[in-house]
């Protein structure tokens, strides 16, 4: 497949891959830009320590003020260095989106948008239980076109672990409120396993179940396994083609000796839809 039509700017509501980049280390995003992934994310936040947060963040800022884009994850609005961070970055022809940790409230993003201006999208990084009761007010704020979920920091928030079944019901929860606002699919949190990417499938494939349509990846070999999980596969296209041929001019109709009546046939296109085929 090639790489994905949505990829450059604007890609954050649609990207399936988010492939962070330390801001240590700008010189790695060349690497991560010749991967498939869909966004790179210079990262100010979590891979960047405290003494380390002035240079990265020129670095970042020397970046992306030319023919280079990318997305920047900020320091959290509460944090010291969240103002430094906006300043920075304000007018920079190559910022694309902004991803925000710890999103809680609308009004910060929104005064976000307005500081970044219209072409700046942002992610809001949904890791507390304050953030997932506000999550569709948050969702339909103006500038933000995508909510993520940090379940790392929510389960430390809400003392739970992480596994599949505590985190359903933050995640289904996300998956609802960007539904209710109009927005993608939301973006799943990191896999912390390095070393086989397939991994970072597997669990993208979990994902992709609730109704994500994408994932923050923190290493260059999670990117491919991921593009795949939340990519239709090629029995999806035919089972969807196969459904929208047989279905009938209204009512339901019968395909392989299954009911296909109208969701059936919305499910169909939507798969065509994302394997950017003609429905």
């Amino acid at each position: 497949m090639t790489r994905h039509q949505s990829a450059g700017k604007g890609a954050a509501g649609t990207a399936r891959t988010l492939l962070f980049v330390p801001g240590t280390v700008p010189e790695r995003f060349a690497k991560a830009s010749a991967t498939e992934a869909d966004l790179v994310v210079l990262d100010l936040e979590d891979a960047v320590p405290d003494e380390h947060k002035l240079s990265a963040r020129g670095a970042v800022a020397a970046l992306l003020d030319g023919e280079k884009q990318a997305a920047v994850r900020l320091n959290a609005v509460a944090s010291r260095h969240h103002h430094a961070d906006v300043s920075a970055l304000v007018g920079l022809a190559g910022l694309s989106a902004v991803v925000v940790p710890m999103a809680d409230n609308s009004s910060d993003l929104y005064a976000l948008h307005r500081q970044l201006g219209p072409d700046v999208e942002i992610i809001a990084l949904v890791e507390t239980a304050l953030g997932l009761t506000r999550a569709v007010d948050i969702a339909s704020t103006p500038g933000v076109t995508r909510l993520a979920f940090g379940h790392l920091d929510f389960a430390v928030d809400i003392d739970a672990e992480i596994g599949e079944e505590p985190m359903l019901l933050a995640r289904s929860s996300l998956v609802i409120a960007s539904r209710a606002a109009g927005l993608s699919g939301p973006v799943d949190g990191v896999t912390t396993a390095l070393d086989d990417g397939a991994v970072a499938g597997a669990e993208a494939r979990r994902s992709r179940r609730l109704g994500f349509t994408g994932k923050l990846c923190i290493h260059p070999r999670q990117v491919d396994p991921v593009n795949a999980a939340f990519t239709p596969s090629a029995e999806d296209v035919v089972w969807a083609r196969r459904v929208l041929e047989g279905r009938g001019a209204g009512g339901a109709a019968r395909v392989d000796g299954h009911m296909i009546d109208a969701p059936i046939t919305l499910r169909a296109e939507a798969i065509l839809t994302r394997a950017g085929q003609e429905t």
